[in-house]
């Protein structure tokens, strides 16, 4: 089944529909879905044997929320997550995340630098940009981009690589690419230039009338699972 990628545009509108008082949801309920369907996908992909520590790259928005999210559920699946989180936003939602990741004990760091944690990663979990993001990215994001760039560590971003343009993909300063794509609600046009080994969509949330509103397709969940893994 070949799903319509949304453009940057109609990704926003969704959003916007899914919170308004028709939609229902709030941003909460979303991003905790969205986090549960990465953790499934990390979980589907690597086994806790083998690749137990889990690098989880949060940024200051809500693909970061949903990162926080993931780092707890992946916890109770067995992993052993560590949260590098350099910008820590000073809002309820984000704040509550990160205690929930405190009250179990996640280590937290703000310096990518310090304890060799990269290096003592098995699995790097890009949830700094979502497809809101443009531009170039600044500081202190900078330094774990250009980790991305150069790590042979398998990468698993959520919803679009980090830095990449949402419709065109990689970009002159940014060009890495994940082993691993998380698409969230409907997959973003820039997968098209996605060159990994396996494409998951988490949306089963998603009420079939807004689909049809905004044309786009809604894939056969298996079982109670919160994603599906895509034809690349």
């Amino acid at each position: 089944m070949s799903l319509r990628c949304l453009s940057q545009k109609v990704a926003q509108s969704v959003d916007i529909e899914l919170m308004s008082q028709a939609g229902g949801f709030s941003i909460d309920q979303l991003m905790e879905l969205a986090g549960l369907s990465v953790a499934q996908a990390v979980q589907k992909s690597f086994d806790t044997e083998n690749n137990p520590n889990i690098l989880i790259c949060v940024g200051p928005g809500n693909n970061g929320g949903d990162g926080l999210v993931a780092a707890r559920h992946l916890f109770h699946f067995g992993f052993k997550p560590v949260v590098y989180y350099p910008k820590q936003p000073d809002k309820d939602l984000y704040k509550r995340l990160l205690v929930q990741c405190k009250n179990l004990e996640l280590p937290i760091y703000q310096d990518i630098q310090k304890d060799d944690i990269i290096e003592k990663s098995d699995i790097i979990l890009d949830a700094l940009f979502g497809f809101s993001f443009q531009g170039e990215v600044r500081d202190p994001y900078k330094d774990i981009i250009n980790v991305f760039e150069k790590t042979k560590k398998p990468i698993v971003s959520v919803d679009i690589p980090s830095g990449w343009n949402v419709e065109t993909g990689p970009t002159e300063h940014v060009k890495f690419q994940p082993d691993i794509l998380v698409s969230l609600t409907a997959p973003k046009l820039c997968v098209r230039e996605f060159k990994g080994s396996k494409h998951f969509l988490g949306g089963r949330f998603v009420p079939p009338s807004l689909a049809k509103a905004f044309d786009f397709e809604i894939p056969n969940y298996p079982g109670g699972d919160q994603v599906v893994e895509l034809p690349l």
